[in-house]
C-alpha cells in the first residue's frame, strides 16, 4: 500500500461563512443534489432544518439564505423529512434522490444550516429556519477547485495501483499534479483480495476514502480471453460489486471506474460513442471481459437512481507505457510486440507477428491516461461514462505499430505475419468528441514518441517488468 499525502491547508473557513459571524466548524458533505433550483452554475444552498421529531431538507436558489426577506419570498424546489439529528458525512442519499428533477452537481462551497421548530411542524417555507445554532460548511468533492477547498481533506484510494495505469498515475502526482489536501493511497492485490467482500470492505474500512480510482481487474490479451471467458466474467463481475459496493457503505463521495473500448458492440457504425454502449452484443471473442466491464455502467447508473451516489467510469481505448504487462502470451498487443522485437534482436531471428497486421487500434499512452483519469476525478461530473482517446485520425494498423516498435528499438532483422492467428475484431474506432468539449486544448503525447519512451523503459528495465 502506497500513501501520497499532500500538504494540508491551514485555513478552514471559508469566506462567505466567515463573513456573516455565524459559529461554523469544517464538514465533508454529499457531492450531489438534484432539483429545478440547481440549473445555476453555482451559489445555489441547501438548508437542513432540525426539529422534533424530524428535519426538513428543503433547497433554495442564490441568495436565498442569509437573508430572511428573501428567503420568505422563495418556494424550495423540494422538500424531505429526516429523522432528527441525522446529520452526519454520510447518509445523504436520500436527498440526492428524492429531487430526480434536474441533475446538477454542486459546484461551489455550500451549507447546512442547523435550527430548531416546533415539534412535529414542518416550515411551509424555511421561514421558521433559526440561525444561530451551529453552521456547517459542506465542501462539494467535485472539481478541482472544491477538492481543494480549506478544511476538505480528500483521500483517494487508487484499486490497482501497482498496473500499468496507477503506476502512471503515480509517476504524474509524484510529478506535481497533486493538491493541498489530497492524500492518494495505491493498493494492490497485496493488500486486499477484492473478489472477496469481506476483504474489500475491510479495506475500505481501514483507508477511509472519499474518492476511488478503481483499475484493478482480470486482464489479458486475446488469447487468453478467448481461452478463459468465463473466468474473465466471475473475477470481473465480484470484484467490480465487492469495490462499488464497499464505496457506497463507508460514504465514498465519487468513484472512477476503467472500462475498455471492447465493451461496444462488435456490429456497430463507426465512430463508437458514449451513447451506443448497450446497442448489441460485443466481439465473441472477449465476451466474458466486455461483458463484466458493461456491468460496471449499468452498476453507475443504479447506484445514482437509487442512492444518488456519484459514480462513474472512464472508457480508454488501447493502453500502453512503462509498468505494462509484456508478456507475450498474456499481454495486449503493443508490449507484446515491444517483448517480440527484444528476442528477436537479442537472438538475431525474425520478428513474427501475430495475425495479418490490418486490424486498427487508437493507442493512448498510460501517461497521458492518468492526467485525464485526475481531470476526470476532479472535474467531471456526469455519471454517464466518457471516452477518453487520442482522435480517430491517430489510429493506427496492427503493422503500423509492429513498424514503430521496430523504428524504435533499431530492430533491422526480417518481420513476417502469422495469418493463421486470430485478429480479434478488426477495428474500435471511437470518437473523443465528448471528451474535446471539455478538454479541447489537451495535447497527446505522439505515438512514436511514446512507443519509444515505452521501449527504452522496457529495455532498462528488462529484468524487473512483467513478462
Amino acid at each position: 500500500m502506497i500513501w501520497a499525502r499532500s500538504p494540508q491547508p491551514q485555513d478552514c473557513l471559508p469566506p462567505h461563512l466567515s463573513a456573516q459571524g455565524v459559529p461554523t466548524v469544517p464538514f465533508l458533505g454529499p457531492v450531489w443534489v438534484l432539483g429545478w433550483a440547481c440549473r445555476a452554475e453555482s451559489g445555489t444552498r441547501l438548508s437542513w432544518l432540525c426539529g422534533s421529531p424530524k428535519a426538513l431538507v428543503q433547497i433554495y436558489a442564490e441568495g436565498s439564505l442569509g437573508n430572511g426577506a428573501r428567503r420568505r419570498r422563495l418556494r424550495p424546489a423540494g422538500s424531505l423529512w429526516f429523522p432528527a439529528g441525522s446529520v452526519s458525512s454520510t447518509g445523504w442519499g436520500g436527498v440526492s434522490s428524492y429531487f430526480t428533477c434536474h441533475r446538477k452537481p454542486w459546484t461551489s462551497p455550500w451549507m447546512v444550516a442547523l435550527g430548531s421548530s416546533a415539534k412535529g411542524s414542518a416550515p411551509s417555507r424555511g421561514i421558521s429556519m433559526e440561525w444561530g445554532s451551529v453552521c456547517l460548511p459542506l465542501l462539494a468533492p467535485t472539481g478541482a477547485a472544491n477538492m481543494s477547498e480549506p478544511g476538505g481533506s480528500v483521500r483517494i484510494l487508487v484499486t490497482g495501483g501497482s498496473g500499468l495505469v496507477g503506476r502512471a498515475i503515480q509517476e504524474v502526482i509524484a510529478d506535481g499534479a497533486g493538491l493541498p489536501g489530497e492524500d492518494w493511497v495505491f493498493v494492490s492485490s497485496k493488500d486486499a483480495d477484492l473478489t472477496d467482500a469481506a476483504q474489500t470492505r475491510a479495506l475500505f474500512e481501514k483507508v477511509r476514502p472519499t474518492h476511488v480510482i478503481h483499475l484493478a481487474a482480470m486482464v489479458g490479451g486475446l488469447f487468453r480471453n478467448i481461452k478463459y471467458n468465463l473466468d474473465f466474467w466471475r473475477k470481473n463481475v465480484h470484484i467490480n460489486d465487492n469495490v462499488l459496493h464497499s464505496a457506497f457503505e463507508v460514504g465514498v463521495r465519487k468513484v472512477v471506474s476503467c472500462l475498455s473500448t471492447c465493451i461496444f458492440p462488435d456490429k456497430t457504425t463507426y465512430p463508437i460513442d458514449e451513447t451506443m454502449i448497450h446497442n448489441g452484443p460485443p466481439h465473441s471473442s472477449n465476451f466474458g471481459y466486455s461483458y463484466a466491464k458493461r456491468m460496471i455502467d449499468v452498476q453507475n447508473r443504479a447506484y445514482f437512481q437509487q442512492h444518488g451516489c456519484t459514480f462513474t467510469a472512464v472508457i480508454p481505448t488501447n493502453v500502453f507505457g512503462p509498468h505494462d504487462n509484456f508478456n507475450i502470451e498474456d499481454g495486449h498487443v503493443l508490449p507484446g510486440l515491444i517483448h517480440k522485437v527484444h528476442l528477436a534482436k537479442s537472438s538475431g531471428s525474425a520478428l513474427t507477428v501475430w495475425g495479418t497486421g490490418k486490424p486498427r487500434r487508437q493507442f493512448i499512452y498510460s501517461l497521458d491516461l492518468a492526467r485525464l483519469f485526475i481531470w476526470v476525478l476532479r472535474e467531471y461530473n456526469e455519471v454517464e461514462p466518457i471516452i477518453l482517446s487520442v482522435g480517430e485520425e491517430d489510429e493506427v494498423s496492427i503493422q503500423e505499430a509492429a513498424e514503430a516498435v521496430v523504428e524504435a528499438m533499431d530492430f533491422h532483422g526480417e518481420v513476417t505475419f502469422d495469418t493463421t492467428k486470430s485478429d480479434g475484431q478488426f477495428k474500435k474506432t471511437a470518437s473523443n468528441g465528448k471528451l474535446r468539449t471539455y478538454l479541447p486544448d489537451f495535447r497527446f503525447t505522439p505515438f512514436k514518441q511514446a512507443v519509444k519512451e515505452t521501449c527504452a523503459w522496457f529495455t532498462h528495465n528488462y529484468e524487473q517488468a512483467r513478462k
